[in-house]
């Protein structure tokens, strides 16, 4: 597949290397992690020892110091693993926690953990979502107060990723119970083990099986001042700042998953014989995946160009929304086709397509409903 033109051969290099790491070290082992519900510690230490937890934080704590483009080129690899637990246990870790940790954190809170966040030692969640707060972050009913040197948060959290197994939360309650909608919400720093913090229940999915999802409950946990993220009252625009990247994520791991899918197709649809030939000799099902893989070529632009716009510094909330609410439809669209395409195979527990196919429904719903994030591109038209 043409590669966009924002590539150099830096970018093909660490492609190459990740995907070389993918290939050899995770997709033999991972149908064993779908079963455990988890990826292993050590497989995120290897990615940390290999630099890829911290592609975009400074060198001085152990990162690469690169930009968006090469966040994009890892999502999209991960996400051709076929394995979208694995992909987005990474994912949340790299791109839609620990970012409000690099951003916002102070000194010491830089130099305490980012480093081990960096390595892999301690894996990060972002726990803003609730029962009845998703993409309505105003809706967070989770609460905090001053007690003391101390806050005090109380209140529940839904659909965490990392949440079973993870060490480090970056947690929105709301600071501030007089003010309206987001405004009063404050991003605070929880260590697993905070007196008050407990998993509550290890969640069921549907697809990315290997990825820990949790329930977290917040019963008088205690937290020192000191573990605010950024400014009381301030943690919404901690957010909002990083939907941007973390829905740039999650379009370029849809367009990994996308490509693997028409894959595996292609490769089944050149041996499958039916009616006296390989279905590839059917030109209805050629010209499917032909026009398939023609959107799929448009969605990886997509996707790189807003990532470009994004390492530029450039006002990008629209093609970013664009980006979500495209790559996240698409690859829903690919996956039904080529499991039509490998039949009653493709239907069967085990195949790689059948795994696709269930990883890909979340790809609309998760980081941004599919009507919210055309509703913020409608603004912007």
């Amino acid at each position: 597949m043409n590669e966009p033109i924002y590539f150099g051969e830096e970018h093909l290099l660490f492609r190459d290397n990740l995907r070389r790491f993918v290939d050899t070290e995770v997709v033999p082992q991972a149908e064993t992690w779908e079963a455990a519900g988890m990826v292993p510690r050590a497989v995120l230490a290897q990615l940390g020892e290999l630099g890829y937890l911290g592609v975009r934080y400074p060198a001085r704590y152990g990162g690469a110091a690169l930009d968006t483009v090469y966040s994009a080129i890892l999502a999209e690899e991960l996400g051709r693993s076929s394995f979208g637990g694995f992909a987005v246990t990474v994912l949340v870790h790299t791109d839609m926690a620990s970012p409000h940790l690099a951003n916002f954190g102070s000194p010491e809170q830089l130099s305490r953990y980012l480093p081990k966040v960096i390595k892999g030692q301690m894996i990060t969640a972002v726990a803003v979502t609730e029962a009845d707060a998703g993409s309505d972050v105003a809706g967070i009913r989770t609460h905090a107060v001053r007690d003391g040197a101390d806050y005090l948060i109380n209140g529940s959290k839904m659909f965490i990723t990392n949440g079973v197994h993870g060490d480090l939360y970056f947690v929105a309650a709301k600071t501030d119970p007089k003010a309206k909608g987001s405004r009063g919400i404050s991003m605070f720093i929880v260590e697993r083990g905070t007196p008050g913090f407990s998993v509550g229940r290890s969640l069921d999915k549907m697809g990315w099986r290997c990825s820990d999802t949790a329930e977290l409950i917040f019963d008088n946990c205690r937290v020192p001042a000191s573990g605010m993220l950024g400014k009381e009252n301030q943690g919404f625009y901690s957010i909002m700042r990083n939907f941007q990247n973390e829905r740039i994520v999650l379009g370029a791991q849809a367009m990994g998953e996308a490509q693997r899918g028409l894959e595996l197709a292609l490769a089944y649809v050149g041996e499958r014989k039916a009616f006296g030939g390989v279905l590839w000799d059917k030109q209805a099902i050629r010209q499917k995946l032909a026009m398939l893989a023609a959107k799929v070529m448009a969605g990886r632009q997509l996707v790189y160009h807003a990532a470009w716009l994004d390492a530029q510094g450039r006002d990008c909330v629209k093609e970013v929304s664009m980006v979500k609410a495209y790559c996240g439809e698409l690859v829903n669209e690919v996956m039904y086709a080529c499991q039509q395409f490998h039949g009653g195979f493709g239907y069967m527990r085990g195949t790689a397509i059948e795994r696709l196919v269930r990883d890909a429904r979340i790809q609309s719903i998760g980081g941004g409903a599919t009507e919210v994030m055309l509703e913020e591109v409608a603004k912007r038209l």
